[in-house]
Parts: structure tokens; sequence; C-alpha cells
């Protein structure tokens, strides 16, 4: 009996994070080494002011409902995106830091994605260090 009990719940635990995307990022990113990852987001934004350049700035990011920055010309689909309900925290950045245009249809961001867990879980902890 325990050796089913055991199987069916392995069986379901492992269903359970197969069927979530984000699960992988449970653990704490490295905002160190997130640092280093935005480099790449540095190009359109920035996190330490509240400027927006080619993209919106990232400072407070966190909580922050989509399409909502001050001043800055965001797609329709971002607008409607944030009107829809989106609001940032670390699952709804890890879905579209890992593929913007997969996340919201007619984005103007033009990023490919982050593709490794690693990665995402750093430059969300990066994030969250501005967010305060």
């Amino acid at each position: 009996m325990r050796i089913a009990f055991a199987a069916l719940y392995f069986s379901a635990s492992f269903s359970a994070l197969s069927l979530c995307p984000t699960a992988a990022l449970a653990q704490e990113g490295d905002a160190e080494a997130g640092a280093t990852v935005f480099k790449r987001c540095a190009t359109c934004h920035v996190i330490d002011e509240d400027q927006n350049k080619v993209g919106p700035s990232l400072k407070g990011i966190m909580g922050r409902t989509a399409g909502t920055h001050p001043d800055f010309k965001y797609s329709q689909a971002m607008v409607d995106a944030g009107k829809g309900g989106l609001v940032w925290d670390e699952a709804t950045l890890a879905d579209y830091l890992r593929n913007p245009r997969a996340k919201v249809k007619g984005t103007k961001m033009v990023f490919p994605g982050l593709k490794k867990d690693e990665e995402l879980a750093n430059v969300i902890a990066y994030l969250k260090q501005h967010s305060q």
C-alpha cells in the first residue's frame, strides 16, 4: 500500500511540475548574476531610474500592471494585456521573458527571450531588487 501511494504521489508531483513551466523558478535567483543578464536588456531599458528609453523603465516593475508606466507608448497588445489583468510578478515575468511574443501577442518588444531557467531566475531576482 505504501509503495502504491508513493508511486501515485511521485507521479502527481511530477505531472504538476511538468505542467508548470515556471516551477523551476521556485528557487531564488542570484541578483548579482542577474545584473549580468540584464546587460542584454539595458539597450532598451533602465532599472535604476524612472526614465523610459526604447522600452519602459523597469524600476519598480514588480506589482505593476502591464502597459501602464507613465509617458511610455506601449503597443495596444500590452495595454490590452494590462486591462485584462496582467500584473508583473515572478511568474508572469518568467513567462514573458521566456517568450515575449507568446505571452503578449503583438508586443513591440523584439527580444527573443531567455531560454535558461537560471538566467530567468537571476534576472528576476535583479528586477525584484530594484522594485523595493
